[in-house]
Protein backbone atom coordinates (compact mmCIF):
# COMPACT_ATOMS: atom_id res chain seq x y z
CA UNK A 1 0.00 0.00 0.00
CA UNK A 2 1.36 3.35 -1.06
CA UNK A 3 2.26 5.30 2.14
CA UNK A 4 -0.26 8.45 1.82
CA UNK A 5 -3.12 5.94 1.90
CA UNK A 6 -1.87 4.41 4.62
CA UNK A 7 -2.72 7.46 6.55
CA UNK A 8 -6.07 6.95 6.18
CA UNK A 9 -6.37 3.46 7.31
CA UNK A 10 -4.31 3.62 10.01
CA UNK A 11 -4.62 7.06 11.15
CA UNK A 12 -7.61 8.77 12.62
CA UNK A 13 -13.26 6.19 3.18
CA UNK A 14 -15.27 6.17 1.29
CA UNK A 15 -17.53 6.10 -2.29
CA UNK A 16 -19.96 7.35 -4.13
CA UNK A 17 -21.73 4.45 -4.48
CA UNK A 18 -24.51 3.45 -2.54
CA UNK A 19 -24.94 0.86 0.46
CA UNK A 20 -27.06 -1.28 -2.12
CA UNK A 21 -23.82 -1.69 -4.18
CA UNK A 22 -21.16 -2.47 -1.64
CA UNK A 23 -20.40 -5.83 -0.13
CA UNK A 24 -19.52 -7.22 -3.50
CA UNK A 25 -18.39 -10.78 -4.19
CA UNK A 26 -19.91 -13.49 -2.17
CA UNK A 27 -22.16 -10.75 -0.26
CA UNK A 28 -19.13 -10.19 2.13
CA UNK A 29 -18.46 -6.82 3.84
CA UNK A 30 -15.63 -5.29 5.35
CA UNK A 31 -16.53 -6.90 8.86
CA UNK A 32 -15.50 -9.59 11.32
CA UNK A 33 -17.83 -11.27 14.15
CA UNK A 34 -15.28 -12.41 16.61
CA UNK A 35 -16.93 -14.81 19.91
CA UNK A 36 -15.48 -16.02 23.11
CA UNK A 37 -17.50 -17.93 25.88
CA UNK A 38 -18.47 -14.94 27.24
CA UNK A 39 -18.72 -12.24 24.96
CA UNK A 40 -18.78 -10.72 21.21
CA UNK A 41 -17.03 -8.53 18.83
CA UNK A 42 -18.02 -7.11 15.46
CA UNK A 43 -14.87 -5.83 14.12
CA UNK A 44 -15.59 -2.82 11.01
CA UNK A 45 -12.40 -2.26 9.16
CA UNK A 46 -12.99 1.90 8.35
CA UNK A 47 -11.39 4.74 6.94
CA UNK A 48 -11.45 8.05 8.73
CA UNK A 49 -12.00 10.35 5.37
CA UNK A 50 -15.08 9.81 3.40
CA UNK A 51 -17.72 10.61 0.55
CA UNK A 52 -21.40 11.52 2.05
CA UNK A 53 -22.34 8.82 -1.05
CA UNK A 54 -21.27 5.90 1.61
CA UNK A 55 -24.25 5.96 3.65
CA UNK A 56 -25.80 4.18 4.92
CA UNK A 57 -23.50 1.55 5.47
CA UNK A 58 -24.58 -2.18 4.06
CA UNK A 59 -27.57 -3.80 6.44
CA UNK A 60 -25.24 -6.96 7.56
CA UNK A 61 -23.30 -3.73 9.11
CA UNK A 62 -26.05 -1.45 10.44
CA UNK A 63 -26.87 -4.69 11.61
CA UNK A 64 -24.26 -5.63 13.94
CA UNK A 65 -23.81 -2.22 14.91
CA UNK A 66 -27.69 -1.88 16.63
CA UNK A 67 -27.10 -5.32 18.49
CA UNK A 68 -24.04 -3.73 20.35
CA UNK A 69 -24.68 -2.10 23.35
CA UNK A 70 -20.96 -0.60 23.16
CA UNK A 71 -19.09 1.36 20.32
CA UNK A 72 -15.34 1.31 20.68
CA UNK A 73 -12.86 3.35 18.21
CA UNK A 74 -9.20 4.39 18.12
CA UNK A 75 -10.01 7.81 18.82
CA UNK A 76 -13.45 9.37 19.44
CA UNK A 77 -13.73 12.24 17.06
CA UNK A 78 -15.47 14.54 19.19
CA UNK A 79 -12.63 14.74 21.27
CA UNK A 80 -10.26 15.66 18.39
CA UNK A 81 -10.88 17.92 15.29
CA UNK A 82 -11.87 21.32 16.73
CA UNK A 83 -10.90 20.68 20.48
CA UNK A 84 -8.31 23.91 21.30
CA UNK A 85 -6.37 22.31 23.72
CA UNK A 86 -5.84 18.96 21.68
CA UNK A 87 -5.14 21.61 18.40
CA UNK A 88 -2.40 22.94 21.13
CA UNK A 89 -0.49 19.69 22.16
CA UNK A 90 -0.24 18.80 18.47
CA UNK A 91 1.48 21.73 17.40
CA UNK A 92 3.89 21.43 20.51
CA UNK A 93 4.26 17.97 19.98
CA UNK A 94 4.97 18.92 15.99
CA UNK A 95 7.11 21.92 16.10
CA UNK A 96 10.61 22.54 16.64
CA UNK A 97 12.18 24.69 19.99
CA UNK A 98 14.32 27.85 19.52
CA UNK A 99 16.47 28.20 16.17
CA UNK A 100 16.05 23.84 15.14
CA UNK A 101 14.11 23.59 11.63
CA UNK A 102 12.93 21.10 9.56
CA UNK A 103 15.52 21.59 7.23
CA UNK A 104 18.29 20.40 9.64
CA UNK A 105 16.08 16.71 10.40
CA UNK A 106 15.91 16.00 6.56
CA UNK A 107 17.92 13.82 3.94
CA UNK A 108 18.97 17.01 1.27
CA UNK A 109 16.65 14.22 -1.32
CA UNK A 110 14.08 14.62 0.72
CA UNK A 111 14.08 18.49 2.12
CA UNK A 112 14.36 18.79 -2.06
CA UNK A 113 11.74 16.75 -3.00
CA UNK A 114 9.46 18.38 -0.63
CA UNK A 115 10.67 21.98 -1.52
CA UNK A 116 10.13 20.91 -5.45
CA UNK A 117 6.11 19.09 -4.61
CA UNK A 118 5.14 21.54 -2.88
CA UNK A 119 5.95 24.14 -4.90
CA UNK A 120 3.97 22.92 -7.34
CA UNK A 121 0.58 23.26 -4.76
CA UNK A 122 1.52 26.65 -4.04
CA UNK A 123 2.67 25.84 -0.44
CA UNK A 124 6.57 26.97 -0.08
CA UNK A 125 7.96 24.45 2.18
CA UNK A 126 9.41 27.08 3.88
CA UNK A 127 6.17 27.49 5.80
CA UNK A 128 6.64 24.44 7.73
CA UNK A 129 10.34 25.68 9.04
CA UNK A 130 9.39 25.25 12.20
CA UNK A 131 7.14 22.01 12.00
CA UNK A 132 8.46 18.29 11.89
CA UNK A 133 8.63 15.85 8.94
CA UNK A 134 5.45 13.97 10.45
CA UNK A 135 3.06 16.90 10.88
CA UNK A 136 4.22 17.86 7.39
CA UNK A 137 3.29 14.51 5.46
CA UNK A 138 0.07 14.48 7.60
CA UNK A 139 -0.70 18.00 6.01
CA UNK A 140 0.17 17.05 2.75
CA UNK A 141 -2.05 13.41 2.73
CA UNK A 142 -5.14 15.58 4.12
CA UNK A 143 -5.11 18.61 1.54
CA UNK A 144 -4.73 15.33 -1.67
CA UNK A 145 -7.87 13.45 -0.02
CA UNK A 146 -9.47 16.81 0.66
CA UNK A 147 -8.92 17.95 -2.95
CA UNK A 148 -10.06 14.55 -3.77
CA UNK A 149 -13.99 14.87 -1.85
CA UNK A 150 -12.99 12.89 1.11
CA UNK A 151 -13.84 14.44 4.22
CA UNK A 152 -13.12 13.64 7.54
CA UNK A 153 -16.73 14.83 8.22
CA UNK A 154 -18.31 11.66 6.70
CA UNK A 155 -15.39 9.18 8.46
CA UNK A 156 -17.01 6.01 9.33
CA UNK A 157 -15.97 6.80 13.13
CA UNK A 158 -17.40 9.64 13.34
CA UNK A 159 -20.89 8.28 11.43
CA UNK A 160 -21.38 5.56 14.38
CA UNK A 161 -20.02 7.42 17.21
CA UNK A 162 -22.42 10.25 16.24
CA UNK A 163 -25.54 7.56 15.90
CA UNK A 164 -23.99 6.01 19.58
CA UNK A 165 -23.88 9.77 20.95
CA UNK A 166 -25.91 9.49 24.18
CA UNK A 167 -27.48 5.68 23.53
CA UNK A 168 -24.59 3.07 24.01
CA UNK A 169 -21.66 3.35 25.64
CA UNK A 170 -18.11 4.97 23.81
CA UNK A 171 -15.04 3.89 24.39
CA UNK A 172 -11.60 4.47 22.87
CA UNK A 173 -8.73 2.03 22.05
CA UNK A 174 -6.13 4.74 22.01
CA UNK A 175 -6.95 8.29 21.67
CA UNK A 176 -5.96 11.46 20.12
CA UNK A 177 -3.31 11.80 22.80
CA UNK A 178 -1.80 8.40 22.23
CA UNK A 179 -1.18 8.91 18.28
CA UNK A 180 0.12 12.43 18.74
CA UNK A 181 2.97 10.70 20.93
CA UNK A 182 3.23 8.19 18.43
CA UNK A 183 4.10 10.18 15.50
CA UNK A 184 6.19 12.50 17.68
CA UNK A 185 8.52 9.62 19.03
CA UNK A 186 9.27 8.70 15.52
CA UNK A 187 12.88 8.90 14.94
CA UNK A 188 14.52 11.89 12.53
CA UNK A 189 14.93 8.72 10.14
CA UNK A 190 11.74 7.14 10.16
CA UNK A 191 10.32 11.13 9.75
CA UNK A 192 12.28 11.61 6.76
CA UNK A 193 11.10 8.25 4.93
CA UNK A 194 7.69 8.88 6.31
CA UNK A 195 7.60 12.33 4.78
CA UNK A 196 9.43 11.14 1.08
CA UNK A 197 7.26 8.53 0.53
CA UNK A 198 3.87 10.08 1.18
CA UNK A 199 5.33 13.08 -1.11
CA UNK A 200 6.09 10.37 -3.96
CA UNK A 201 2.76 8.78 -3.58
CA UNK A 202 0.91 11.64 -4.31
CA UNK A 203 0.76 11.23 -7.98
CA UNK A 204 -0.61 8.10 -7.87
CA UNK A 205 -3.46 8.74 -4.87
CA UNK A 206 -6.39 8.96 -6.93
CA UNK A 207 -5.83 5.34 -9.08
CA UNK A 208 -4.51 3.76 -4.94
CA UNK A 209 -7.68 5.10 -2.92
CA UNK A 210 -9.86 3.43 -5.56
CA UNK A 211 -7.83 0.04 -5.47
CA UNK A 212 -8.21 0.62 -2.05
CA UNK A 213 -12.14 1.22 -1.96
CA UNK A 214 -12.62 -1.71 -4.55
CA UNK A 215 -11.66 -4.22 -2.12
CA UNK A 216 -13.34 -3.05 0.63
CA UNK A 217 -16.85 -2.93 -1.16
CA UNK A 218 -16.00 -6.24 -2.00
CA UNK A 219 -14.90 -7.37 1.18
CA UNK A 220 -11.64 -8.87 -0.95
CA UNK A 221 -9.40 -9.30 2.69
CA UNK A 222 -6.62 -10.50 0.49
CA UNK A 223 -6.76 -7.82 -1.71
CA UNK A 224 -6.69 -5.14 0.86
CA UNK A 225 -3.36 -7.05 2.47
CA UNK A 226 -1.58 -6.50 -1.29
CA UNK A 227 -1.95 -3.01 -1.14
CA UNK A 228 -1.35 -2.39 2.88
CA UNK A 229 1.39 -4.18 1.92
CA UNK A 230 2.92 -3.45 -1.23
CA UNK A 231 4.98 -0.02 0.12
CA UNK A 232 7.17 -2.45 2.50
CA UNK A 233 7.52 -4.76 -0.08
CA UNK A 234 8.76 -2.34 -2.50
CA UNK A 235 10.91 -0.26 0.28
CA UNK A 236 11.70 -2.95 2.93
CA UNK A 237 13.40 0.04 4.91
CA UNK A 238 10.04 1.62 5.88
CA UNK A 239 10.31 -1.64 8.44
CA UNK A 240 10.77 0.90 11.30
CA UNK A 241 7.12 2.89 10.38
CA UNK A 242 5.27 -0.10 9.94
CA UNK A 243 6.36 -1.30 12.77
CA UNK A 244 4.84 1.71 15.48
CA UNK A 245 2.28 2.85 13.07
CA UNK A 246 0.95 -0.76 11.98
CA UNK A 247 1.92 -3.89 14.28
CA UNK A 248 2.52 -2.72 17.68
CA UNK A 249 -1.10 -0.85 17.63
CA UNK A 250 -2.30 -4.21 16.27
CA UNK A 251 -1.11 -6.26 19.50
CA UNK A 252 -1.87 -3.71 21.50
CA UNK A 253 -5.54 -3.67 20.35
CA UNK A 254 -5.95 -7.15 20.01
CA UNK A 255 -4.86 -6.97 24.00
CA UNK A 256 -7.80 -4.91 24.70
CA UNK A 257 -10.61 -6.84 22.21
CA UNK A 258 -9.41 -9.62 24.54
CA UNK A 259 -10.68 -8.10 27.69
CA UNK A 260 -13.57 -7.12 25.60
CA UNK A 261 -14.33 -10.45 24.71
CA UNK A 262 -14.34 -11.36 28.39
CA UNK A 263 -16.90 -8.41 29.22
CA UNK A 264 -19.80 -10.24 28.31
CA UNK A 265 -21.20 -7.68 26.32
CA UNK A 266 -21.33 -6.93 22.53
CA UNK A 267 -18.92 -4.25 21.09
CA UNK A 268 -19.24 -2.67 17.77
CA UNK A 269 -15.24 -2.02 17.15
CA UNK A 270 -14.35 0.15 14.20
CA UNK A 271 -10.14 0.33 13.36
CA UNK A 272 -8.76 1.36 10.04
CA UNK A 273 -9.11 -1.61 7.58
CA UNK A 274 -5.56 -2.55 7.47
CA UNK A 275 -5.21 -3.47 11.28
CA UNK A 276 -7.43 -6.30 10.29
CA UNK A 277 -5.44 -7.41 7.58
CA UNK A 278 -2.34 -10.25 6.89
CA UNK A 279 0.01 -11.83 9.17
CA UNK A 280 0.08 -9.65 12.49
CA UNK A 281 -3.36 -8.52 12.54
CA UNK A 282 -5.86 -7.99 14.84
CA UNK A 283 -7.85 -11.03 13.14
CA UNK A 284 -4.79 -12.92 12.71
CA UNK A 285 -3.66 -12.58 16.63
CA UNK A 286 -6.96 -12.74 17.78
CA UNK A 287 -7.63 -16.29 15.56
CA UNK A 288 -4.06 -17.57 16.76
CA UNK A 289 -5.81 -17.14 20.27
CA UNK A 290 -8.38 -19.84 19.44
CA UNK A 291 -11.15 -16.95 19.19
CA UNK A 292 -14.39 -18.05 16.78
CA UNK A 293 -13.72 -15.59 13.89
CA UNK A 294 -15.77 -15.38 10.71
CA UNK A 295 -16.27 -12.50 8.15
CA UNK A 296 -19.83 -11.22 7.83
Amino acid sequence: MKVIILLITLLFFATGSTAEESGGKGGKSFLWEVRSKTGTAYLLGSVHLAKAGLYPMPPVIEKSFDKANIVAVEADPEKGGNNPQLVKKMLRAASYSGNDTLRLHLSNQTYELAEREMGKIGIPVEKFSTLKPWFLALTIGILEFQRLGYNPEYGIDRYFTGKARGKKKIVELESFDYQINLLSGFTDLEQDLFLRYTIMDIKTVEKDIERLMSSWQTGDAAAMESIVMQALNESPELLPVFEKLFYRRNREMAGKIEQFLHSGETYFIIVGAAHLVGNKSIIDLLRSKGYTIKQM
